[in-house]
């Protein structure tokens, strides 16, 4: 197996993504190491070895990155979609300087290979149909992605400039809008997937929904993610970009229902809001290339995908109030 025994660094290994890149990897007989920085690393085992880091610091890249085979780049700030409007320069800058700062040690590591996140929902033009790989450079991200969608499509041309000067094989993903278990929850910087839910469990009515409804989205499992990006670290770490999607976009109005009808809050009064601000109207990317260089096709179905999610999350929410409570 390709990942066996192989020296893995997972930044961002006790974030979201992260963690399931973790607990993947383990499968698959990696021996697993990820910095910690402010957030405890939640995955007890032998094979994690955890490294006291922080990111933004060059000397700490470069002794994470030490006896390293493969880099899996997770670390990186991001933004709710209501602070995407107003793009932020905070997780911009950030991300610039983690993913630069872990380039340049990887280089100087000589670290095999690496994987880099770009966007395929926010450095992609306007358009609407499923946009393919090809098309990124016919014109510039949305306006209300200007600086996010820049910043990512920047982090590409760094990592084309890493791979043409160095050894390292780099390759890059373009992930959409990525849900499932660990994801963030809170109010004030969730996705719209994980605010959906929270808000249904809480049982809100009426249950208001910024926009019309008809936005139209493609939204990915994170164990799906997970898997395209091994494979794609594996099998195309040429620099080349490559959208892992679901391939089956929807709109906001079904995620809704379905949330609603999963959290058994389906009699919840309904308003969609088109005078709040949304982004933009249609995002969905074509996953044919994933399928024919990878052999990528995702496996969790939309339903599936949430009502683990549902599940997962109530879980986590009633263990919260047994702790607090006592009981």
């Amino acid at each position: 197996m390709f990942y066996e025994n192989r020296r893995v660094l997972v930044t961002g290994g006790t974030g979201f993504v992260g963690i399931h890149f973790v607990r993947e990897l383990l499968k698959r007989g990696a021996r697993v190491v990820v910095p910690v920085h402010r957030r405890p690393f939640p995955v007890e085992d032998e094979a994690v070895e955890t490294v006291p880091a922080d990111l933004t610091m060059e000397d700490d890249c470069i002794r994470a990155c030490e006896g390293v085979d493969f880099v899996f780049h997770a670390a990186g700030a991001v933004s709710a979609a209501a602070t995407t409007v107003a793009n932020p320069s905070s997780s911009i800058v950030t991300n610039l300087i983690l993913t630069a700062r872990m380039l340049e040690a990887a280089w100087s590591q000589r670290v095999k290979r690496m994987l880099i996140f770009s966007s395929g929902t926010t450095a992609y033009p306007a358009f609407d149909h499923p946009v393919k790989e090809e098309e990124m450079w016919e014109g510039p991200p949305p306006p209300v992605y200007f600086g996010y969608g820049w910043m990512r499509r920047y982090l590409e041309l760094l990592g084309q400039f890493v791979a043409s000067k160095s050894p390292i094989q780099i390759a890059i993903c373009r992930p959409t809008a990525v849900y499932g278990r660990h994801d963030n929850f809170d109010p004030q910087a969730g996705h719209v997937i994980p605010a959906l839910i929270r808000r249904a469990l809480a049982r809100e009515d009426p249950f208001v929904v910024w926009g019309t409804g008809e936005e139209v989205r493609d939204f990915l499992h994170v164990t799906d993610l997970v898997r395209g990006c091994l494979l794609l670290l594996e099998r195309h770490a040429v620099c080349e970009p490559v959208n892992i999607g679901c391939g089956k976009p929807s709109t906001i109005k079904e995620i809704v229902g379905t949330i609603l009808r999963l959290t058994r809050h389906q009699d919840a009064r309904v308003l969609f809001d088109a005078s709040k601000p949304t982004t933009i109207p249609y995002r969905a990317v074509s996953t044919a290339k994933a399928e024919r260089v990878l052999g990528f096709v995702p496996q969790t179905s939309l339903e599936e995908g949430l009502r683990d999610t549902v599940e997962w999350y109530g879980r986590t929410v009633a263990k919260m109030t047994e702790i607090q409570t006592g009981e």
